[in-house]
C-alpha cells in the first residue's frame, strides 16, 4: 500500500514563546529531525503542513524533498492542519503516517515498524504507539478514516477520533517513551537537550 507522511508544522508555539520547530537540538532545528526521520522512511510522499511562519518554514525545508501543504486556518487549532493534509493528498494514498513537528526523537525504524505492522493487518483503520499502556505519536490513519478526519474541530488531532473506533486501532507497544515526549516548552526543549547534547 502507498502510505503518505503529513508532518503538522503550522502552529503558532504559544508554549515556547518562539517557534520551537525552528529551535536547535543537537545539529539542526526540531522539524528538521522529524523531516529527516519521515524521509528515510518508506513512507512516500512526505507532505509538511505549515501555517504560522510560513515562509521560514519552506526556507528551513529547502534542501528537503517535501512537498508544502498550506493551512491558512492554523490559528483555529491542531485539527485544522491534519484535515488541510488529509484533503490534500492524492487518490492514490491508502493510508497517512501523521507526524508532529515537534517530537524530534521519533525515528524512521519507529515508522517503518507501524507500516510493516499496518500492512500486515488489511482491516486496521489505524495504528498508534504505545508506551506502558500510553497512547503516544505518531499515528497512521487508513484512507477510510479520512472523511471522519474533516469532521474534527479545534485544538485536538485523531485520539478523539480513534477513541471510537477503538477495536479497529492496532496498538504498537514500544520500549522507549519518544512516542510521548514533545518539545512544546522551554524546560521540555532544555530537558532534551541535556539528555541528547545540545
Amino acid at each position: 500500500m502507498t502510505i503518505a507522511a503529513i508532518i503538522l508544522a503550522a502552529g503558532r508555539s504559544t508554549r515556547m514563546g518562539s517557534n520551537k520547530l525552528l529551535e536547535f537540538l543537537r545539529d539542526r532545528p526540531l522539524l528538521r529531525h522529524v523531516v529527516d526521520a519521515a524521509l528515510a522512511s518508506r513512507a512516500y510522499p512526505v507532505f509538511v503542513v505549515t501555517g504560522h511562519n510560513e515562509d521560514t518554514i519552506r526556507a528551513t525545508l529547502s534542501s528537503s524533498d517535501v512537498s508544502f501543504i498550506a493551512n491558512p486556518d492554523f490559528a483555529e487549532g491542531l485539527s485544522t492542519s491534519l484535515k488541510a493534509g488529509v484533503r490534500a493528498l492524492p487518490s492514490s494514498i491508502d493510508a497517512a503516517l501523521i507526524l508532529l513537528g515537534d517530537m524530534p526523537l521519533i525515528t524512521h525504524e519507529l515508522i517503518n515498524q507501524m507500516i510493516d505492522i499496518f500492512n500486515a493487518s488489511p482491516h486496521a483503520l489505524a495504528v498508534v504507539p504505545t508506551y506502558q499502556g500510553e497512547w503516544g505519536n505518531p499515528v497512521l490513519l487508513a484512507r477510510s478514516l479520512f472523511d471522519d478526519v474533516q469532521r474534527l474541530e479545534g485544538d485536538a488531532g485523531a485520539r478523539k477520533l480513534l477513541h471510537t473506533h477503538r477495536t479497529d486501532v492496532i496498538e504498537m507497544p514500544v520500549t522507549c517513551d519518544n512516542v510521548l515526549i514533545d518539545l512544546d516548552t522551554p524546560e521540555a526543549l532544555a530537558k532534551a537537550r541535556a539528555n541528547h547534547q545540545g
